[in-house]
């Protein structure tokens, strides 16, 4: 078809200029994890790679998967409507994270020493970097499984030790979010373009402390309680004001370049997370605070210690409430976008952020739980053990998408990971 054609003088040329197209196209980027162009060579051609070659293709992404399988066990053990067996599921849920995780630090230690120098790359990468903080969200999840199935069943010295580790885990993920950002500041320019909730990433290990305090608190001495709830609710609230800030170009990057490619809309999900753990942080600190305040401490200026408690969780409940409201709001965006996606003639080839169908929604799930409780309302309470069930079918879907993806050559192949540029 011929281009149209302008005047721009009298008895000037007719020059030609192209139409400008205001269809709305999806973003393709490196930050949004897209698949880089395969290396055409004759072991990708013939699909005989080695295990070897495979394994310089393990990144950090693959612990996606370890803090959504700690998710679903944290979800069981706090799920309202119990059965009979569900505790020994909880329990073999939770023993297959710690093996995975062990595996994938294993894979991950291999990948190092057979290829030094991806060491550097993929903690410098701007696609695989952003996947650093999945590690740590493994841990802290483990972290909370051991207080929800090891503490009941064992003795005091186990209550010490989780407490001393939530001290160094809060400390280590303060330096990542300073550092991380720091890199990300000072790095390669970036664009709202190109913006994802990737970028929350980073933020939320530091963030997870707020809901780690409120699991681990209730089974500490009140003089050693209170300073974690402290650190807490003050990590839990700086996560969150980072996750706001980053919201605003989030949205303004939906509004000016579209929806993510369809493969990468899982990733939307991880913006369902920060109000969904920053809600449940809150209620949890507030069970917590009525045999502190008053018998083992006050607030200045307070006539009443007694009333500490009630208005702190008045104050809990009702905060709780509106962030659930934001979290279901982008829990619909990015449900109706994926199922967008999924139906659409592109349609979706399985990608490691598919995990974030399962943990940001685990958050979600459980402040809705929660909410139940605290409103004592049973029609919510038998919302959040639907959604349990969902969810735990989600994570079985996803997992079997993933061991298909492996074996397929999808993933840990040339050009198809998050290292496709290295």
């Amino acid at each position: 078809m011929p281009l149209p054609t302008v005047q721009t003088r009298a008895d000037g040329p007719m020059m030609p200029v192209s139409r400008q197209s205001t269809r709305r196209r999806y973003s393709f980027n490196s930050l949004e994890g897209q698949r880089g162009t395969l290396r055409t060579t004759k072991e990708t051609l013939h699909g005989d790679l080695s295990i070897r070659d495979r394994i310089h293709h393990f990144t950090l992404a693959w612990f996606t998967c370890t803090m959504s399988t700690g998710g679903i066990a944290l979800l069981l053990s706090q799920t309202p409507h119990r059965f009979r067996g569900l505790q020994v599921i909880g329990d073999i849920v939770l023993i297959l994270d710690i093996v995975l995780f062990l595996l994938f630090c294993s894979l991950l230690a291999a990948r190092f020493t057979m290829f030094p120098q991806t060491m550097r790359s993929c903690l410098t990468h701007p696609t695989e970097s952003l996947f650093i903080p999945t590690v740590w969200i493994s841990v802290v999840n483990i972290f909370s499984n051991i207080q929800q199935y090891g503490v009941p069943h064992t003795g005091y010295w186990l209550v010490v030790t989780l407490r001393v580790l939530f001290w160094l885990y809060a400390a280590l993920t303060l330096c990542i979010a300073i550092g991380q950002y720091y890199f990300l500041f000072t790095g390669k320019p970036l664009t709202v373009q190109s913006m994802t909730p990737q970028w929350i990433l980073p933020i939320f290990p530091i963030m997870l402390c707020g809901t780690l305090a409120s699991l681990i608190s209730p089974s500490q001495p009140s003089s050693q309680a209170l300073p974690i709830l402290i650190a807490g609710i003050s990590f839990q609230g700086l996560g969150m004001l980072i996750a706001v800030f980053m919201y605003g170009p989030y949205i303004s990057r939906l509004m000016t370049a579209g929806l993510p490619n369809p493969n990468t809309r899982p990733g939307m999900f991880i913006a369902v997370g920060p109000p969904s753990f920053t809600g449940l942080a809150l209620l949890g600190i507030s069970n917590d605070l009525g045999r502190i305040y008053p018998s083992y401490t006050s607030i200045s200026g307070v006539s009443d210690p007694a009333i500490i408690p009630d208005v702190f969780r008045i104050l809990a409940v009702a905060v709780a409430v509106f962030l659930w409201a934001t979290a279901f709001w982008f829990f619909s965006i990015s449900l109706v976008s994926t199922l967008a996606g999924a139906l659409g003639k592109q349609g979706m080839s399985f990608h490691l952020v598919w995990w974030s169908f399962v943990f940001p929604n685990v958050g979600f799930t459980i402040v809705t739980i929660e909410l139940g409780s605290a409103l004592m309302s049973e029609g919510v309470l038998w919302l959040g053990s639907v959604m349990t069930v969902l969810l735990v079918v989600m994570w079985l879907f996803v997992g079997g998408m993933h061991i298909r993806a492996v074996l397929k050559g999808d993933i840990l192949w040339p050009g198809k990971d998050e290292d496709h540029d290295q």
